[in-house]
């Protein structure tokens, strides 16, 4: 019903904010990654979900659609509403999630104020088929492939292997990878050096 909403950000809470546009403020819930990358008083375009039941609305923001779109895939997991959803994606980022679920670490989401151990199964059972390991790497794009992407992904994926070979679990390795400044052009021996620097 309602796609996004562009407006300025007037207040930010812990897990929710409002948005101005029109003369109307909306209070929109969101996950906490998503709450800390706002700025008050500044423009914003937030993706929206309306969760509507019988005795209330409610609004749910995201900064990307991609985060909207895993927000959606989550709550439709038996077992996992909004809250769930939100305390998952304030535990892991996007990519994180992703490589969780294909990795089968369901530690890393139930880790997640309120997931318990057969929750994050049963999320990872039912999201394994929807999540790809190029968009959990990052760098992939389907319309602009290439193969310097490919090749940038291959490094990203052994780099990741060989942390997890060091007992890294497959969200640490991820993160570790993500926080490295330009990645492109390095060897897996590069990469590797300066994502253990990150761990």
């Amino acid at each position: 019903m309602i796609d996004y909403i562009k407006g300025t950000i007037e207040e930010i809470g812990s897990g929710s904010f409002v948005v101005e546009t029109g003369g109307i403020g909306y209070l929109i819930e969101t996950s906490a990654h998503a709450a800390g990358r706002l700025k008050l008083h500044e423009a914003a375009k937030v993706y929206t979900h309306l969760n509507v039941r019988e005795d209330e609305m409610r609004l749910f923001g995201f900064l990307t659609r991609d985060e909207v779109t895993v927000f959606r895939m989550l709550i439709a997991v038996s077992g996992i509403g909004p809250k769930g959803a939100l305390a998952i994606m304030s535990e892991l980022t996007v990519d994180e999630l992703r490589m969780a679920v294909l990795a089968d670490d369901h530690k890393a989401i139930a880790r997640a104020n309120g997931i318990g151990p057969k929750t994050a199964q049963r999320a990872i059972i039912e999201l394994r088929d929807k999540f790809k390991l190029e968009d959990a790497l990052g760098g992939f794009d389907p319309d602009t492939e290439s193969a310097a992407v490919n090749v940038q992904s291959d490094v990203i994926s052994e780099t990741a292997m060989a942390l997890t070979s060091l007992g890294y679990s497959n969200v640490e390795a991820l993160r570790a990878i993500k926080k490295v400044k330009d990645p492109e052009g390095k060897s897996v021996e590069e990469l590797l050096k300066l994502a253990l620097k990150n761990v």
